[in-house]
Parts: C-alpha cells; structure tokens; sequence
C-alpha cells in the first residue's frame, strides 16, 4: 500500500486546504466527510496562513532590497574613513600633525596603518573616533585635514549609521514574520492531519484502490515506495 506524506511547502499546504474545503462544500450536509469544526477552523487558519505568508515573502524582498543598497552605503563610509586616516597618518609622517595628537582619534601614535574596517562595528567605531578626534584637534587649534572633509567623512557616516539602524529593523521585522510563519505550519500540518485522518476512516470499508482514489479528492498526497506494485482498479 502507498503511504501518505504531509505537504512540505507551504504552496502544497494551501493546495491541500483548499482542496479539502473545496471537496466538502460539494457534499451534502448529511454526507459531509470531515466534522464541521475542523472545516470551520481549517477557513479561518487558510486566510490567516495565506497572509502571513504573503507578508512574510514581502519583508523578506524587502530587506534583500534594501541589503543591495546597504552594502553600496557602507562600501562608501569605509572608504571615506579609511581615506581620511590615511592623509592623517601621513600628515603625521609628514610632521605637519604632533603624533601624541592621535590620541585624539583612539589612534596608536606609534603605528601608521589604518585600523581593520571590514565589519560594521569597527566601522561605526572608528567613523565615530576619527570625527570626535578631528573635531577636537581642529577646537583646540589644529588645521583641518582637506581631502577629504571630516564633514564629507561625517555625511557619509551618519548615512551608513542611519542605513544600519534600517537594516536591523529590517532583519528583525522578517525574523519575527519567519518565527510567525514556521509555527503556522505547524498548525496547518495539525489540521491536515486531522482532516486526513477523518477522510482515512471514513473510506476505510472501500476496496484499496477506491479508498485511495477518493481520499485524493479531498488533497491526500500518497507515494508508492520503490519497486512497489501501483494499485489498481482490480485491486
């Protein structure tokens, strides 16, 4: 005998829903299959299953979206940052910049290499160091450093501060819809269960090939294992 399987998408799993309601709106209501509360909560759960569904594959392009945009962003920040510890680095070299000044900046006066900006701590770090340390030098009478700008630095800073903080909510938006969505399977795989299940017993008197037949109409999903004999009408 083939044995049946739950669906394992959540296409399948809508497919299987409706088609069990579908199939019970066509009996009679001396004749229906499935109780009349498990129909009932299996209506309300589909709509319910389907828009959650729907809004989490909206947030979840959504934030994708918004990743592609957010990776440009901050490619940005970190090169403006970058840039800018350079040219001081080298006014430093240069002697035209005190190197105990570097304090100023969380800089190691002694080491002239540009600190490690590939994660988006360190960036928000040392973004947030350089600005506080160039503005501090430039109060205290210091000569600003041109190219670039700390104010160019800055703009484009705050917008990968901003940007960052976006992209967290996005995360956390289509985590908490994800968390949503997978324990809504869980309930649709409950409910298929017992639809199924009522559907198996009410056909349990019919010869195996029509108790197969009719528990597909109402979207029972069976496999043959390999090598097995597929039932027949004869059978």
């Amino acid at each position: 005998m083939p044995y049946r399987r739950l669906p394992n998408t959540d296409k399948a799993r809508f497919r299987a829903l409706k088609q069990a309601i579908a199939c019970s709106d066509k009996q009679s209501f001396s004749n229906q299959v499935i109780s009349f509360k498990v129909l009932h909560e299996a209506r309300t759960f589909l709509s319910i299953f389907e828009q959650k569904a729907i809004l989490y594959n909206q947030t979840h392009e959504s934030q994708i979206a918004a990743s592609k945009r957010y990776q440009q962003i901050t490619a940005t920040a970190r090169l403006y940052v970058s840039h800018f510890i350079q040219v001081f680095n080298l006014c430093v070299i240069r002697g035209e910049i005190k190197k105990e000044q570097k304090l100023l900046y969380q800089l190691d006066p002694d080491t002239h290499t540009v600190p490690d900006l590939n994660n988006e701590k360190a960036l928000l770090h040392w973004g947030k160091c350089i600005i506080d340390g160039e503005n501090e030098r430039i109060r205290n009478g210091g000569t600003p450093i041109y190219n670039p700008q700390i104010a160019k630095v800055k703009v484009h800073y705050e917008i990968f501060k901003e940007y960052q903080q976006r992209q967290q909510i996005h995360k956390t938006t289509t985590n908490r819809n994800w968390e949503e969505l997978v324990k809504l399977r869980a309930k649709a795989d409950e409910i298929l269960l017992d639809i199924w299940n009522q559907v198996e017993e009410n056909f349990k008197d019919e010869s195996p090939y029509q108790r197969i037949e009719k528990c597909r109409e109402y979207g029972l999903i069976y496999y043959y294992r390999k090598g097995e004999k597929e039932l027949s009408p004869e059978d």
